[in-house]
């Protein structure tokens, strides 16, 4: 009786959420030859075709679609054996809070995904800003934070932490839009409680470069729709890129941006094993 490859599997799901063969390929620590060559016998194996091919990149086919949600199952229900023969099972209640910056298109599937792995550990995840997360983690109000932090913008809790992810600051808008030369860029933010919000205006005050405040959104996807909509200009980090919005073309006048980096609230003194060996399983999950 033949049956599915489980590194095969692996290597689909990655290649379908990676949407290419090429991004794929560091996620399972393989060449993209190596990829292509699963994905072939693992369409052998299956007698169809899985993926769709085109310049964008792959998209599974509707038996690609079916076999997807089989191969979750199958890789969670794996992982959670070899951990349960190891001694390395995870179980209790976790309150994690999360910067609505990091990576904001792929976080719910990238927790859905650790929840599929660890079924016994009751997750509560609160998607806030950093000034919050920091001051409530302080408070004990979280057993994990992660936070954002711009870099050289002075010490913080997270600034004595390794960072999790770096990423570019970059001013987007909607697909084609060009500022109009000679009247007041018009600016998208978060509230004034947002510390990208804080130095955004800083920055632009600092090089008087004259600006409105033209749309406050409550979030990260509230930004999107407005900065897709065409409403206006904003400073977000690259992951925050989605379908409508794009950097602005060069050269666009506007300051050069710094990085941010990602990072967790350092552990506080008398941590439980638990919530410490949680923290080292999401940092191999949200990297």
């Amino acid at each position: 009786m033949q049956t599915f490859d489980l590194e095969q599997l692996r290597t689909f799901v990655a290649v379908v959420e990676a949407g290419s063969l090429t991004a794929a390929a560091p996620q399972v620590f393989l060449s993209q030859s190596a990829v292509s060559e699963q994905m072939r016998k693992l369409e052998e194996r299956a007698g169809q075709s899985l993926l769709t091919r085109s310049k964008a990149g792959v998209a599974p086919t509707v038996a690609g679609t079916r076999l997807l949600g089989h191969a979750q199952r199958l890789l969670a229900l794996a992982d959670e054996a070899l951990r349960d023969l190891r001694g390395d099972t995870l179980q209790g209640e976790l309150r994690l809070a999360v910067t609505d910056y990091f990576r904001p298109g792929e976080l719910a599937r990238l927790l859905g995904r650790l929840g599929e792995r660890y079924p016994q550990v009751r997750l509560h995840v609160s998607v806030m800003k950093s000034g919050a997360i920091e001051a409530g983690y302080a408070q004990g109000q979280f057993d994990v934070g992660l936070s954002m932090r711009i870099t050289g913008q002075g010490d913080s809790a997270s600034s004595k932490a390794p960072a999790l992810r770096r990423e570019s600051l970059a001013w987007m808008g909607a697909t084609g839009l060009r500022p109009v030369r000679g009247e007041p860029l018009r600016l998208l933010v978060l509230p004034d409680t947002c510390s990208l919000h804080q130095f955004t205006v800083k920055l632009l005050k600092q090089r008087r470069v004259p600006f409105t405040v033209a749309h406050v959104a409550s979030g990260v996807a509230g930004l999107q729709s407005a900065l897709a909509a065409g409403l206006g200009v904003a400073c977000l980090n690259e992951s925050s890129l989605c379908e409508g919005v794009a950097r602005l073309a060069l050269p666009h006048g506007l300051p050069a941006l710094p990085r941010v980096a990602f990072q967790f609230l350092p552990p506080r003194r008398g941590e439980s094993a638990f919530v410490t060996r949680a923290r080292e399983l999401l940092a191999s999950q949200l990297v």
